[in-house]
């Protein structure tokens, strides 16, 4: 095996990547439909889905109302609270105390406009994503996401030099029941502080549980034909996802709610809704045992997903107050801080079957990048450690494709003397190798170690929100979008047609197989040129590493033959 097919190797598996990716898109991933149905009112529970049944509330709350539990959005018309943060701006329901809005405002849409940031929670029907939380109980009154809720200010702003933002909201029943929903919101922070004061003025004991839940419909994603496999939102995975200690992480694509339900208990976990680079999560205290589930609610026609936390039953006495506390988390997939938040949470970034690779990676390069302070320049440093790991595979490979290059007329000769017997010629041709100790497979050792590598970073720097419109120098201010100049592919290209000048071509190589060759440094320039800036650095990089080294040891090799002869 000569340099010839280590490069057909790669391409390859390269384009099966890419290849699979797209069938995923396409066939992987298509959304349930859910039966027509008219949309719970807020005076009706939903009867149509098994959110509303007994089968889906755990043993320690039948004691409540099991179709208590409403699952339909609140009134549009409601109004709402608005709070901003140093990073978020979020709109509060007075129907439930719901979140229906909340912008990043360190996330620009467009790199160009920081005016426009991304906004991950909507009550808007094309984008429909919400965060819900509410009370149920048993026959005795309780204020579910659809109670209305009165709130002392209908703005709040951190203001300089406050750390904290404190947003009550009040519920008041006749029989003397008082609900008081506050969220808490810190400086630089995407977590959320949530608690629901309890105080019964009745006469009787109330019991009851708090129930959270995300709702949301898929998010949309631009298509683009073919370009569409290099657009990661096109292939990232999007839909709900839960952790607990017994089952670590878990995930359910939207396309896989109907057939495959959650519902069961778990302590100290987590339920989530994913998109690409951003999430948002509900975490029940740590200690708290909680009944999860999932289900498909159909509004107008359109179906929403909905995952659950419902907590333990809490019994208030007459006179008495409780309080149940959760956290909210509505921001990016920051890895080093969301392990210090939950358990688990850091999983949240997915890189699927590749996350033993691409895990230490992300860990690397953050190292990296807290050493230079450029993400682009942290990349470059992560191509020098991995040559440095991989340098005795790679010189190993060079020697033997350098003294395959020496021994190039001799191998011509046997071509020229055996003519069209196959046979006889590979058998010569084993016998020279053999005789001068050269590893027809060495060329292949390295590209296999390399391509898990490669495979691991594309998916770090698809799924990474660091990197995210993360800027090198020059001419690409964003190495997560292609290179807008297609410089970098281009220096690609060169190293690899250098590359091929220096390796040997393969014996009793056809004249079809040749021009294949001649074409390749093309095809991987047009194949680069859409992938993200970051991934075509790397490659570069790494050709033209790889290249100074093959030149290096060919000098060796040429100069340790001349020196025998």
């Amino acid at each position: 095996m000569t340099s010839t097919r280590p490069v057909l190797l790669f391409a390859l598996l390269f384009v099966g990547y890419f290849i699979y990716a797209a069938w995923q898109q396409d066939y992987g991933a298509k959304l349930v439909t859910v039966p027509t149905a008219s949309a719970p009112t807020a005076d009706a529970p939903a009867t149509t889905t098994p959110a509303a049944s007994a089968a889906d509330i755990p043993a320690q709350v039948t004691a409540t109302a099991t179709a208590s539990v409403p699952v339909a959005a609140e009134e549009k018309s409601a109004p709402t609270i608005e709070v901003q943060t140093d990073v978020l701006r979020v709109a509060i329901s007075t129907s439930g105390g719901s979140l229906v809005r909340a912008d990043l405002l360190a996330y620009p849409i467009d790199p160009k406009d920081k005016t426009q940031p991304v906004r991950l929670l909507d009550d808007g029907a094309a984008h429909f994503f919400v965060a819900q939380s509410g009370l149920i109980s048993n026959g005795a009154p309780a204020p579910s996401h659809k109670a209305v809720f009165s709130a002392q200010k209908n703005s709040y702003a951190l203001a300089a030099g406050e750390d904290r933002i404190e947003v009550p909201l009040t519920w008041q029943d006749a029989s003397g029941l008082s609900v008081r929903k506050v969220y808490v919101f810190t400086r630089g922070s995407y977590l959320i502080e949530s608690r629901e004061e309890i105080s019964n003025g009745s006469s009787a004991p109330w019991t009851g549980n708090e129930y959270r839940q995300l709702q949301r419909v898929p998010p949309v994603v631009a298509k683009s034909g073919l370009f569409s496999l290099y657009n990661p939102e096109a292939y990232a995975f999007a839909g709900a996802a839960w952790y607990s200690p017994q089952d670590k992480f878990q995930k359910l694509a939207f396309a896989k709610f109907a057939e495959s339900p959650l519902k069961r208990e778990a302590a100290g976990g987590w339920a989530a809704m994913l998109q690409h680079y951003f999430f948002a999560a509900w975490i029940p205290a740590a200690g708290e045992t909680d009944q999860f589930s999932t289900d498909v609610v159909p509004v107008d026609g359109t179906p929403r997903y909905l995952i659950r936390t419902v907590s333990p039953a809490v019994t208030v006495a007459p006179n008495q107050s409780a309080t149940i506390a959760t956290r909210l988390y509505v921001g990016p997939k920051l890895q080093s801080e969301l392990a210090n938040i939950a358990p688990g949470l850091e999983l949240t970034a997915d890189y699927g079957i590749l996350t033993v690779i691409s895990q230490p990676l992300h860990w690397i390069l953050v190292q990296l990048h807290k050493l230079v302070g450029n993400w682009g320049l942290a990349i470059i440093l992560l191509v020098l450690l991995i040559k440095l790991v991989l340098y005795k595979p790679s010189e190993a490979q060079y020697r033997s494709m350098a003294k395959m290059k020496q021994f190039q007329p001799r191998l011509q000769a046997l071509k020229e003397r055996y003519g069209d017997d196959k046979q006889k010629l590979n058998a010569a041709t084993m016998e020279l190798y053999q005789k001068e100790k050269i590893n027809p497979l060495g060329g292949c050792l390295p590209v296999l170690i390399q391509m898990p590598i490669f495979l691991g970073l594309l998916w770090v720097l698809q799924e990474s929100v660091e990197l995210r419109q993360a800027p090198f120098f020059g001419w690409i201010q964003n190495l997560s979008a292609p290179d807008p100049f297609f410089i970098l592919p281009i220096l690609n290209g060169v190293a690899m047609m250098a590359t091929q000048w220096l390796s040997p071509s393969a014996p009793g190589m056809d004249p079809m197989q040749a021009r294949m060759m001649k074409t390749m440094p093309l095809i991987f320039a047009v194949m680069f040129a859409f992938a993200p800036a970051g991934l075509t650095l790397y490659w570069t990089m790494n050709g033209w590493l790889s290249l100074l080294q093959q030149w290096i040891i060919t000098q060796r090799v040429g100069g340790a033959a001349k020196a025998k002869a």
